[in-house]
């Protein structure tokens, strides 16, 4: 008996297989159970056509030994085993598919789930073991045959024993180093947590003799000793998958309370979700799904390590524990899981190709989250303010984002304080209360609802009677610059230049009074040293003798956050220090600057444009200056 090489490709390429393809060593299980299961469907659809075969489905299932002292790991299938030419050509040829050959052959409709489709996941066992043996009887053959081989150094065939077709797999493992401890893959907890993380809906029983300990009996002086109990060990047989996927089930079958355990028990989550939805799509692509809206943020979620995705498996078996491409980051604190026949997968089975089918999926799954976090705005509202406390915020990144590419997606999501009644609001909530003579959606921005109200800026449009949206996270100005308008109104900064409120009369009158004190203003300005681009009278105040505006794009809130962000590079605003014209303090201003002492007036710009400063909550830029002339002026 000679050994043969590998007839499709070279050492390098079992090399690569062995060491590339494959990211996790421990998926070679997977792999390996995927195939028994192809075995055995290929044998379990010739039932249904041949009564020869004399075989139900429970007939079926799929065994696990592991022998610890021999290091050696074997799984059994009774399946359709393979004829030696098979063996040939299924094991010899690197990346030649026996299921995706019968599948073709058969005409196979989609609910006659083959899994594999590429020859190499066989191949993965080498991985961890340094020794291969496969012993194969196919269906209706009377001869078995031993495939076996120590990896890149070719394989051997020989004719075998066995009762019954199905196939044997016997992996001798390599020996443990420093790095890797191969021997864990012997460990029962071990295969079990595999099984359980990648198999778990195989729909074929998976079956494995387990040891458990239990109380030896005592005899009844003993018991009135109180000796401490003995224990013994013994075997049962344990099938460690559950077979059928919560998801594939009809919803009629599940209750509020499945749903609930499958996601608290699947993603270890404490807290219930606060929505779920059970998703089966006939469509092309096909897929069923079960996507969760939890009710808390994870610890992470707000950080670098957080990794977005949803699980997603191919019928059945768990391809990617995070699939990232099937949520775009606004929705990123979806969970869940997909499941598709329909999948391109590449040949590791671990990635996808980025083709049409799963871009389909994603935009499908977009849709639905949308759909269901409307819904919980709409008929569950306090839940959905619970949503939002933990997740608002990525909705608002998600608006801004792309250059406001999702924002029309998005923006009927959106929450924000208001200063009626100090509740949270919708736009279109906004919009609908607004009264008929206001033009704008008028919006405050500061670090806290409560600074927000003390800014003098609000004034004049709250005394107008209308209403603010207290925009208080340091996205929010970003996201509503980037919506522009929301049917038809546009929104506007109540430090804005114009705010709308004022007749053309009015105008008029404020223009005089400004053109007026025009060296006044100037005076000021200069004094301030280019701290300001200019110094203005006040529309907006009534009560506060001085605040802070801007000109321009950059608002004195984008400065700030900008300024917060990890760079050299600094923005500024470029300020303006409007006064009250109706104050007393522009009164004594008017009376310093005909007396002509501009040393004074120079002193006052500096006080009042510091006193603005801080009622914006800014840096105060010299304080002990700031104080003497306090102490000087009074």
């Amino acid at each position: 008996m000679s050994t043969k090489q590998f007839k499709a490709e070279s050492k390098r390429l079992l090399e690569m297989m062995i060491h590339s393809i494959y990211t996790h060593k421990e998926i070679f299980l997977r792999e390996l159970i995927s195939n028994a299961s192809d075995a055995i469907d290929k044998l379990y659809f010739k039932s249904l056509t041949d009564d020869k075969v004399g075989l139900n489905k429970d007939d079926f299932a799929i065994w696990i030994e592991a022998d610890k002292g021999a290091r050696t790991l074997k799984i059994t299938d009774n399946g359709i085993g393979m004829t030696e030419e098979e063996l040939e050509n299924n094991l010899g040829t690197i990346a030649n598919s026996g299921s995706f050959k019968f599948k073709n052959e058969n005409k196979l409709e989609e609910d006659n789930q083959i899994i594999g489709q590429f020859g190499v996941g066989f191949y993965s066992a080498f991985m961890v073991a340094k020794k291969v043996t496969v012993i194969s009887k196919a269906y209706g053959s009377d001869k078995a045959y031993r495939w076996e081989s120590e990896g890149v150094d070719g394989y051997t065939i020989s004719k075998d024993e066995k009762a019954s077709a199905g196939t044997i797999i016997i992996l001798e493992l390599l020996d443990d180093t420093d790095d890797e401890k191969y021997g864990e893959f012997l460990d029962e907890y071990r295969i079990k947590g595999l099984i359980k993380k990648y198999s778990d809906y195989i729909r074929f029983p998976i079956k494995m003799e387990v040891t458990h300990s239990r109380p030896k009996e005592q005899s009844e002086e003993d018991k009135e000793a109180k000796k401490p109990l003995e224990y013994e060990e013994y075997v049962e047989v344990e099938t460690l998958n559950s077979m059928t996927p919560m998801w594939k089930k009809s919803k009629s079958e599940l209750k509020e309370e499945d749903y609930k355990h499958f996601y608290t028990e699947k993603f270890f989550d404490y807290n219930e979700p606060l929505k779920y939805a059970h998703v089966k799509n006939e469509g092309v692509p096909s897929y069923n799904a079960l996507l969760y809206i939890p009710s808390k943020a994870p610890f992470d979620y707000y950080t670098k390590e957080y990794e977005k995705g949803l699980q997603l498996y191919s019928n059945g078996v768990l391809i990617m524990d995070k699939c990232s491409d099937l949520l775009p980051d606004y929705f990123s604190f979806v969970k869940g899981l997909v499941d598709s026949e329909d999948l391109s997968l590449n040949i590791s089975r671990e990635m996808l190709q980025h083709d049409r089918q799963l871009k389909v999926i994603a935009k499908s799954i977009e849709k639905t989250v949308s759909s269901e976090l409307k819904k919980l705005l709409k008929n569950e509202r306090e839940k959905y303010e619970e949503f939002w406390k933990a997740f608002g915020i990525q909705i608002k990144y998600g608006v801004y984002a792309d250059y406001g590419m999702n924002k029309e997606k998005l923006q009927d999501l959106l929450l924000f304080s208001s200063s009626n009644e100090h509740k949270l609001v919708t736009l279109d909530e906004y919009v609908t209360g607004m009264r008929e003579e206001q033009k704008y959606i008028y919006y405050a921005t500061g670090e806290s609802i409560a600074r927000i109200e003390q800014l003098p800026q609000t004034e004049l449009v709250k005394d107008n009677g209308f209403e603010i949206l207290y925009l208080t996270d340091s996205v929010d100005e970003f996201a509503v610059k980037v919506i522009g308008k929301y049917k038809d109104k546009e929104f506007k900064n109540v430090s804005a230049d114009d705010l709308g409120l004022e007749s053309p009369e009015k105008k008029e009158e404020f223009k005089a009074k400004e053109e007026e004190s025009a060296d006044m203003l100037d005076e000021l300005k200069n004094a301030l040293d280019g701290k300001v681009t200019k110094v203005a009278l006040s529309q907006r105040l009534k009560s506060h003798p001085v605040c802070l505006t801007s000109e321009g794009e950059i608002t004195l809130e984008m400065e700030k956050v900008l300024n917060a962000l990890p760079n050299d590079q600094r923005v500024h605003a470029q300020r303006v220090l409007e006064i009250n014209p109706e104050h007393e303090i522009f009164t004594k201003l008017q009376e310093i600057n005909k007396s002509g002492d501009k040393e004074k007036l120079a002193k006052y710009a500096k006080l009042l444009y510091t006193q603005a400063l801080l009622i914006e909550g800014m840096p105060v830029d010299n304080p002990v200056e700031f104080s003497n002339l306090i102490c000087e002026l009074m």
